[in-house]
């Protein structure tokens, strides 16, 4: 068999209900079926999906494996994939149509790309509302500077899987990705993506599926999914910085991608479920270095004097109640007063 221009990967776990129609949506596209092959990496599945899949055999080739999560199921499955551009779609989501051909056009025209996404309906389950996300143009992300590291943040939603289609080198700069990213493993796929520099198309071109086992959806009330998921976005972003060292992003950029929602969901993470004491300390310095260009000497002296070592002092709730009473009153005064008495200019 020659060797396929194009995967396509599938990830599922449980998704009987949508696993068909993403399949589907693959083969419907206006795209040789000699040039690609599709891959279904099912990470345990206990219902029907399975069964549901290897009826498309043998246009599909199903990878099964013991539960372990998103990024266990990339691990196992990339390596077994033969195409030099490979196509992301969750099992619970499906492509538009022409979004194959759109795609790797994108990529024959330009070869500082090397990877491209683009805009996408959510789809509403309950609802069965669709609603397009979209840039309000097409974009080029890459990291090389701090200002291109903030317009590749706001572009990062449209890179998640079912919108991400990346060259195989992308994929082998972060293989093995760390297995404790469970359900975001295309995180580091995504950071490889940008630093790579990557198109992001305007027009709609997949569907994502908002329904109640989504896990990046949850359902506020949930307690323990609310939980679970900000355990995984702390877990997420520990993972990535050290990847985007390694990828030789400058760091200045790194700052600007990753702190300012990393600084968001700690901080929420902390005041919610608590954490430990330097926990707390790393997220304000975080938060400080974000703010450090645009702050004054006084500025920068409060935080190192007082806000550092009491985030290392009160237990993480307590220190985010204090920090939000001293909002609260616009406390900011004491602050000038503070540093003028100890000879700050």
């Amino acid at each position: 068999m020659s060797r396929p221009t194009l995967s396509v990967l599938i990830d599922t776990y449980n998704h009987e209900r949508y696993i068909e129609q993403a399949i589907v949506s693959v083969l419907e596209q206006d795209f040789p079926a000699s040039d690609m092959e599709i891959v279904v990496v099912d990470d345990g599945s206990a219902d029907r999906t399975p069964e549901i899949v290897r009826k498309f055999a043998p246009r599909v080739r199903l990878l099964r494996k013991k539960n372990g999560g998103q990024a266990s199921a990339f691990n196992a499955a990339i390596p077994e994939l033969h195409g030099e551009i490979v196509a992301l779609l969750d099992g619970d989501d499906w492509f538009a149509n022409g979004k194959l051909t759109a795609a790797l056009t994108a990529l024959e025209q330009d070869s500082n790309s090397s990877a491209v996404g683009h805009a996408y309906y959510e789809f509403h389950e309950a609802t069965q509302e669709k609603r397009l996300r979209a840039p309000t143009k097409a974009k080029f992300l890459h990291l090389a500077t701090p200002e291109a590291a903030r317009e590749a943040r706001l572009g990062w939603p449209f890179l998640l899987m079912g919108a991400l289609t990346v060259r195989r080198k992308i994929l082998e700069r972060v293989i093995p990705i760390p297995e404790a990213l469970v359900f975001c493993g295309d995180a580091p796929i995504i950071m490889s993506a940008m630093a790579g520099g990557t198109r992001v198309l305007a027009q709609p071109l997949s569907y994502y599926r908002h329904h109640s086992d989504n896990l990046q959806a949850v359902d506020h009330k949930n307690a323990i999914k609310m939980r679970r998921r900000s355990e995984m976005a702390e877990t997420m972003f520990r993972v990535l910085e050290p990847l985007l060292i390694r990828l030789g992003v400058p760091s200045e950029s790194i700052v600007e991608l990753l702190y300012p929602g990393w600084t968001a969901e700690s901080r929420l993470r902390l005041r919610a479920y608590g954490g430990s004491r330097l926990d707390t300390f790393h997220t304000e310095m975080r938060a400080f270095r974000l703010e450090l260009k645009n702050s004054s000497l006084r500025y920068r002296m409060f935080k190192y004097l007082l806000v550092g070592p009491a985030g290392l002092l009160l237990p993480p709730r307590r220190f985010y109640q204090a920090r939000d009473w001293y909002a609260q009153r616009n406390l900011s005064r004491f602050r000038e007063l503070l540093c003028k008495r100890v000879g700050m200019p």
